[in-house]
């Protein structure tokens, strides 16, 4: 596959955070303001359009991803080893949902809650240090998993690299989710009662410009892929065909996620590029205005 000439969008620097692995990206419409992490750092992050202030807490492993809750003062705070709910006014945690028994030979990875009210994450080979440093990941000990408010698990896959990407279609009947290690974005139909009823099928294999990681999907069911190690978002088309190659300041943006008023901003999480120099800009969260919105996140069901 030959990808097409990459696109010169306005990639603005909102907050030089120096993220080791920025992940976790989320839009909070009721604060107007976008949550992120720093997973080597155990930092979780918050920036707020009004006053342009950023807001950063403290955790005792990895912070991995955010998620929105149906109540706007709960968030869903995926760490190394749990998955918690955590208040947005007092800023501590108020319920552990789920411990991860493997932790810490793995840990929890990407994760988004679906069309069902479920949080839907993966793991892999844990490659975080005591230190904040990383190792290389070697072995498909990966999983995909679902979670409900109860404390239900289901495990759906097994035999992953590194989980990344989880995605639906706008109208939640096409599920999608990557192996990074394999270069490789699957989907399979989706059923809000039952999860996913086909078995998966690549939708984007690879792709020569990077590694996949984080994705949204805007209004019109095109993913917005981060390439990891390329330098680039990739818009593919609902069918797979790549619509669209978005040049990046930095080596590793890491995931994306709709947000703004009306859901035309496109933030971006970054990682520190340490072999080459991008003049302080690794590790930064981005924003970009594109022409399509996104959608709204599905919220996790208390």
């Amino acid at each position: 596959m030959n990808p097409r000439p990459g696109n010169q969008r306005e990639m603005h620097c909102l907050a030089a955070a120096n993220d080791i692995c920025g992940e976790g990206a989320v839009w909070h419409p009721e604060e107007a303001s976008v949550y992120w992490t720093d997973i080597n750092r155990r930092l979780l992050h918050r920036y707020t359009l009004r006053g342009s202030s950023i807001d950063t807490w403290q955790f005792d492993e990895p912070v991995t991803a955010v998620a929105l809750t149906q109540d706007p003062e709960q968030l869903l705070i995926v760490l190394g080893g749990q998955i918690i709910l955590w208040s947005t006014q007092f800023h501590r945690r108020s319920a552990t949902l789920f411990q991860l028994p493997t932790w810490p030979m793995t840990r929890c990875n990407d994760a988004r809650v679906g069309p069902d009210g479920a949080l839907w994450f993966g793991t892999m080979q844990n490659n975080v240090l005591h230190d904040g440093g990383s190792i290389p990941v070697t072995q498909n000990l990966g999983e995909l998993l679902s979670l409900e408010v109860n404390g239900q698990i289901k495990v759906w896959h097994t035999d992953i690299g590194i989980a990344n990407t989880v995605a639906w279609s706008p109208y939640g009947d096409s599920f999608y989710f990557g192996d990074t290690l394999r270069n490789v974005i699957y989907t399979c139909e989706f059923d809000r009662d039952i999860g996913p009823s086909t078995q998966p099928v690549a939708f984007a294999k690879d792709f020569p410009r990077g590694l996949p990681d984080g994705s949204a999907v805007d209004s019109q069911g095109y993913l917005w892929n981060c390439r990891y190690g390329g330098s680039s978002i990739v818009r593919f088309a609902p069918d797979g065909s790549v619509a669209e190659v978005i040049e990046a300041p930095i080596k590793n943006p890491t995931t994306c996620a709709f947000g703004g008023p009306d859901l035309k901003t496109l933030y971006v999480t970054s990682a520190i590029a340490p072999d080459i120099d991008e003049g302080g800009l690794g590790g930064a969260l981005f924003c970009m205005q594109v022409g399509v919105a996104g959608l709204p996140s599905n919220l996790f069901r208390l």
